[in-house]
């Protein structure tokens, strides 16, 4: 009878004896895996081959140009995409965090319209983008007459990442052990005491990294702008909440459908432009993440 000396040779004696199709199945994962690693890899060395002649300083400090395609640049869609983002994290971070807040910590679970609030925020975040620019027409655009400027690209955007950073800020607060709650609450805090110092500072990290995850994808939606206005040309950059303005999808879609093969050079480049902001965010994120998150 063999004894086993220690918990892994148990682990190795268990896996000797998995079926066939377990293995199979993590083979076809694994395959699945690298299938897609290697088709972002062919398009990511593509791009940054075909728009490498164009990243230097002439695409980030001209303004776009259909004349003189040497001299094109996309800095009213990088001025405009920084003013939209930033009003989209003003306008979505503190309500969606003190919305969380709410339901996580005040709601009742029982009442009904809780539980429906709570069905529509997860419905929402699955709702595809071109719908919010439909709704960002309608309401904001032509009913509320703000037309297509700054503070319109915004409040849509708002509306997009909203519920997600609603989502990410719930479980992040849900991350945090009861424990603490009732620690706080049982040297004398109040509820707002204990969630003020206790909750929140302990969430930070969770909050952090779904709002900024969240504001990434919007930082690359397109289809909304398309329907809200945002002009595919623009040689000025946006100069308040009601001027007209570009973003930096909306100037890529516009030159990869020129014909001349300069302006493809230019969306090549522009792309590499909007991935390497993509990536710096997600970095930050996962700095957050790694520099503040507790172990609990």
């Amino acid at each position: 009878m063999a004894v086993l000396s220690t918990p892994r040779s148990a682990v190795q004696l268990a896996g000797q004896g998995r079926p066939l199709k377990e293995h199979l199945f993590r083979l076809m994962l694994l395959a699945s895996l690298l299938i897609a690693l290697g088709v972002l890899a062919v398009l990511l060395v593509y791009v940054v081959n075909r728009g490498w002649p164009r990243l230097d300083a002439r695409l980030w400090e001209n303004f776009p140009s259909i004349r003189r395609p040497d001299s094109s640049g996309v800095l009213s869609g990088i001025t405009g995409t920084v003013w939209v983002v930033g009003l989209t994290a003003l306008f979505a971070l503190p309500t969606g965090v003190l919305a969380a807040v709410y339901l996580e910590e005040y709601a009742d679970k029982t009442k009904w319209y809780n539980r429906l609030i709570e069905l529509n925020i997860s419905n929402l975040a699955a709702v595809p983008s071109i719908v919010y620019g439909i709704l960002g027409l309608g309401i904001i655009s032509r009913t509320m007459g703000l037309g297509p400027s700054v503070l319109t690209g915004a409040l849509t955007l708002t509306l997009l990442v909203l519920p997600i950073v609603i989502i990410a800020s719930r479980e992040a607060i849900k991350a945090v052990p009861p424990s603490i709650r009732e620690g706080s609450l049982a040297l004398g805090a109040t509820q707002w005491q204990t969630i003020w110092r206790q909750v929140l500072p302990a969430s930070v990290p969770g909050i952090a990294t779904g709002s900024i995850l969240a504001l990434s994808r919007a930082i690359g939606e397109a289809a909304p702008f398309m329907l809200l206005g945002a002009a595919t040309l623009v040689r000025f950059n946006p100069d308040g909440l009601d001027s007209s303005f570009s973003v930096l999808p909306v100037q890529i879609y516009y030159l990869i459908a020129q014909s001349r093969p300069e302006f493809h050079v230019i969306a090549a480049a522009a792309i590499v432009i909007l991935l390497a902001i993509l990536l710096l965010m997600n970095s930050v994120a996962i700095w957050l993440r790694n520099r503040y998150q507790k172990r609990w």
